[in-house]
């Protein structure tokens, strides 16, 4: 999932927010103990969502929509797309209006800035400058993030020009987002449960 979905999944605490935020950016393997508790919930959750995520049949079956040379860069569009139609239907995921919320992700990452991991502090800005996330609502911005992400990686890719492909495929990919975010979001709820309760024994 994208930034969106990532920092609603762990809503409402701002340290598991503030994790899950910078989880991208964060070393790989054991996690620094003298971080917040919360914010190491937070990085445990992203990374459960990914897991949970990449395995899950809805998730397989969009994929396999896409046909080459688009099906090898299938999941980073649908992690895109996916945060598309949520900020789109966000009253019907959320408690918050999106404009609220994403403005609470720009404070998160704005007064936290000292904490931010080395790397993150140019994405950090483009969120602000763009209006995120709440502008993937928009095709535009989706289609802005699309170019960029195909700038990022290190081989020349189709995903600068996918957006034409996400659009035919709208109805059947809003479809496997209806089925499965619902039981995403009772996942992540589940997985912070147990890190709480972990974090008190």
């Amino acid at each position: 999932m994208n930034v969106l979905a990532h920092a609603l999944l762990a809503a409402p605490g701002e340290d598991e927010m503030f994790g899950s935020l910078v989880a991208d950016f964060h070393p790989r393997g054991a996690l620094d103990p003298s971080l917040p508790r919360g914010v190491r919930s937070g990085l445990v959750l992203h990374r459960a969502v990914d897991v949970y995520t990449d395995a899950h049949p809805e998730v397989r079956a969009a994929r396999a929509l896409f046909d080459p040379p688009l099906r090898r860069y299938a999941g980073i569009l649908i992690d895109i797309w996916f945060d598309h139609l949520l900020a789109q239907d966000f009253s019907s995921h959320a408690r918050w209006p999106l404009l609220e919320f994403s403005d609470t992700v720009q404070r998160l990452l704005r007064e936290r800035e000292a904490e931010l991991p080395p790397r993150m502090g140019g994405f950090a800005q483009y969120v602000a400058r763009n209006g995120l996330p709440a502008a993937y609502r928009e095709p535009a911005m989706i289609e802005r993030v699309l170019h960029g992400m195909a700038g990022r990686l290190s081989r020349a890719n189709p995903i600068a020009g996918a957006l034409p492909e996400l659009v035919a495929r709208e109805q059947p990919l809003q479809r496997h987002f209806q089925r499965f975010f619902p039981e995403l979001a009772a996942f992540a709820q589940s997985e912070l449960t147990r890190l709480e309760g972990d974090a008190v024994r």
